[in-house]
């Protein structure tokens, strides 16, 4: 239980419920002229999502015993990740000036930390001076630039503050890029490994899926085949890049997850055909299980480690998905996913970069009954004198 808060001066500042829904609405009118929450919003994160809503209500006074709803805030929380957003926060214009901002700014921050995040992520618009000057006086540190952000295609920033340490692990300039069907999660993390080692690379939805036409394996159990570590290693190949398998099983992967005997035995045709063409173009493949030191290990040699996981742990749905690691450090795992999922309030800013807790590896990357790990290591091809 999250006890209410004393505000500065008069009335306090406490969880939200879904009674507020209406206040709310009327807040956002009063404060925002465009990129308003709607009510199916504001329900969806009061009621579903992992996520915590306040609001800094005034002093009771009148006939109105719980006062009236003046600000509020919004802190996202990840499945699986160590990372925060704090995606609104809102004062009524006619409250301005009295450090309620402040305040509702501190209870993101104890909010973040409650959560055991590392660090608070926002986005404020390039023209918003006030708002600027709050973040930069708590200690929150510009990142990158999001030209035409905003609805109106005003510009914005990106900011960050750090909760509890600083890590400082080696982070590749690796770019995002998020996939744009179901079933292509392996060719977005290969592309955004490819343009980090070659910038000169351009990243889109027809290399994508030229991409995923090299690499399918057909090892999901309905709809489209996703891609599986042989093909993604193939394709990195044929464009000019060395590579490197690691996987802890041989043969076809996530047979026992298919019930019909016809698609396990397209499944092996397919996984067979794609094992040879690997062998001829003598590219070299580890049975041996993998740990984050190993990952940590590739990193700091000059590889892009592209990584299977159970994407449970970002979204609470146990199927096959590729991540690109972006950093290790002591205690956490940086990574890009390029699945935004279907959450109405998630964007590039909760994908880029995630701190995924250290401790989490085994249970991230160990998949189904066999407990299947598998990865992509990309590199620059070393060229012989």
């Amino acid at each position: 239980m999250v006890r209410p808060r004393r505000l500065a001066a008069t009335g306090s500042i406490r969880p939200g419920q879904v009674a507020d829904i209406p206040a709310l609405l009327r807040l956002e009118e009063a404060c925002f002229d465009s990129d308003r929450l709607s009510r199916r919003s504001f329900n969806h994160v009061l009621t579903k999502a992992k996520a915590s809503l306040f609001v800094a209500e005034s002093a009771p006074h009148g006939s109105d015993p719980g006062g009236a709803i003046i600000g509020y805030g919004l802190v996202l929380f990840h499945l699986g990740t160590a990372l925060a957003r704090l995606y609104s926060l809102a004062v009524h214009p006619s409250q301005r000036g009295r450090g309620i901002g402040i305040q509702l700014l501190d209870y993101a921050e104890s909010e973040t930390r409650r959560h055991d995040c590392v660090a608070l992520r926002l986005e404020v618009r390039a023209d918003n001076a006030a708002a600027i000057a709050l973040y930069e006086s708590r200690a929150y540190r510009r990142l990158i630039p999001l030209p035409h952000y905003y609805e109106d295609a005003s510009d914005g920033w990106r900011y960050e503050k750090r909760m509890r340490f600083s890590p400082s692990p080696t982070v590749p300039q690796v770019p995002y890029y998020h996939q744009t069907t179901d079933f292509t999660c392996g060719p977005a993390c290969l592309m955004m490994a490819m343009t980090a080692l070659d910038p000169s690379r351009t990243m889109d939805a027809n290399d994508e899926i030229r991409i995923w036409r090299e690499a399918t394996t057909v090892f999901m159990t309905s709809g489209h085949g996703g891609c599986g570590p042989y093909g993604l290693a193939l394709a990195a190949h044929r464009r000019g890049f060395a590579v490197r398998v690691v996987v802890t099983e041989t043969g076809p992967l996530f047979l026992d997850t298919v019930r019909s005997a016809e698609k396990k035995r397209i499944m092996a045709r397919v996984h067979e055909s794609i094992e040879e063409d690997f062998h001829l173009a003598g590219l070299p493949v580890e049975i041996a299980a993998i740990s984050a030191t190993d990952i940590r290990d590739a990193l700091e040699a000059g590889w892009i480690p592209i990584l299977l996981i159970s994407s449970y742990r970002f979204n609470a749905e146990k199927v096959p998905h590729w991540i690109v690691v972006t950093g290790v450090d002591d205690r956490f795992l940086l990574v890009h996913d390029p699945d935004m999922d279907d959450d109405l309030l998630k964007t590039d800013m909760d994908c880029v970069h995630v701190p995924v807790p250290r401790a989490a590896f085994d249970s991230m990357t160990r998949f189904g009954r066999s407990r299947l790990q598998a990865a992509v290591f990309v590199r620059r091809r070393e060229t012989v004198a």
